[in-house]
């Protein structure tokens, strides 16, 4: 789905000001976007400040619970400037899903809403009544983000006992997130148990299993938890000099790919009754919102696989003897990748498209295309120039 597609609610939300007031600030936000972003010569303003004065303006729109000026001005500056676009659809998904909370006398402290995608392979889809159901298994897999190095020791992490479906993550707005992570740093510091209505509303239930009970499925789902650390934690602090900050994301990543060894078999106990009639594949940690979009994209280049190799399939065309033409193509107002899966002859077996963003990078959506290409055995593909509608 494309990203900066404001989720459709649940039910009406109230406006917290006059359209033609959020109107203005939502073209202010993109104005200032775009002047961080693509600076004019001789614009003698610090790009720290106006970073600033778009941040206060995204926390005050959160504050409000504004999502309407939030959406809007992503999508206006969608229209203007990519990297204006990138820089505040990133400022906006960071402000929502982290917060610092500052109490005198007592450190500075963070809390962010993260999400760890993943793809559960069977038969017949997931049950979600028989998930969530071995208490032993969910308690190790929550103690193994401090021990496994996902988070520091030093943190306080909770996960969700629940594995959101894309539909239901793609409901949580910018605003509800926000507010969830509020909602849980107050359960998490006070001292007893306290409800937390927001995250229980966006636990929604899953779309309804549609596949055989032996058809094989691939189920996209999605881990959420939240970290509470200190500001000025150790552990989280990246190298200013690039060679040793690339080290740190290469061991953060070696310690992440052991940890995906050690959670596989806690996920299988915690996702089914029978663990051994699953398999689980993980998708790297990130801030909720980056978590999502990355899901969402796997999840579209399966689908892809899927068209493609039912193409060839129904033709009766081994995959070695057909070839591909990939070119990015605009569709309405969004973007796509379009493969177009040909038979030694020329002849057309058949039109594939995954949604792009408008901000994706083109050569590295490319590359994934033909390696999705390889994986199904087609080795000859040709890559055209951004076609027409």
């Amino acid at each position: 789905m494309p990203k900066n597609k404001r989720p459709v609610p649940r039910k009406p939300a109230a406006t917290s000001a006059p359209q033609d007031d959020d109107d203005l600030v939502a073209q202010a936000m993109a104005d200032l976007a775009l002047d961080i972003a693509v600076p004019e010569d001789g614009d003698e303003a610090h790009p720290g400040q106006k970073q600033e004065e778009l941040n206060r303006m995204i926390l005050n729109a959160l504050r409000k619970k504004n999502d309407d000026v939030l959406y809007d001005a992503v999508e206006r500056a969608r229209y203007s400037d990519i990297p204006a676009y990138l820089l505040l659809r990133s400022s906006i998904e960071e402000a929502s899903g982290v917060a610092v909370m500052r109490r005198e006398g007592a450190p500075a402290m963070e809390i962010n809403a993260f999400a760890i995608p993943l793809f559960v392979h069977g038969r017949g889809g997931l049950d979600q009544s028989a998930a969530f159901a071995d208490p032993d298994a969910f308690e190790a897999l929550v103690d193994s983000l401090r021990s496994g190095g996902l988070e520091s020791e030093e943190a306080k992490v909770v996960l969700v006992a629940h594995a959101y479906d894309p539909r239901e993550a793609a409901r949580i707005t910018y605003c509800e997130l926000n507010e969830i992570v509020r909602e849980v740093h107050a359960s998490m510091t006070a001292k007893k148990l306290t409800a937390t209505p927001a995250l229980d509303r966006t636990m929604t239930g899953w779309a309804p299993n549609t596949a055989a009970a032996g058809e094989p499925t691939v189920e996209l789902r999605f881990l959420v938890g939240f970290a509470l650390k200190r500001v000025d934690d150790p552990f989280y602090a990246i190298p200013d000099e690039d060679a040793r900050a690339e080290a740190y994301f290469d061991e953060r990543m070696a310690r992440y790919r052991a940890w995906t060894e050690q959670a596989v078999p806690l996920v299988r106990r915690c996702l089914a009754a029978d663990p051994d009639a699953i398999d689980v594949n993980f998708l790297y940690q990130d801030l909720f919102f980056g978590a999502f979009e990355h899901g969402v994209e796997e999840l579209a280049t399966l689908r892809m696989m899927t068209q493609l190799n039912q193409a060839l399939e129904g033709s009766g065309v081994a995959p070695a003897e057909a070839s591909a033409r990939v070119a990015a193509a605009a569709s309405d107002d969004d973007l796509v990748m379009r493969v177009s899966l040909l038979s030694q002859d020329g002849a057309l077996l058949a039109t594939v498209e995954k949604p792009l963003d408008v901000g994706a990078d083109l050569e590295a959506e490319i590359a994934d295309v033909r390696d999705a290409l390889a994986a199904i055995g087609i080795g000859t593909v040709a890559v055209d120039a951004v076609a027409g509608d």
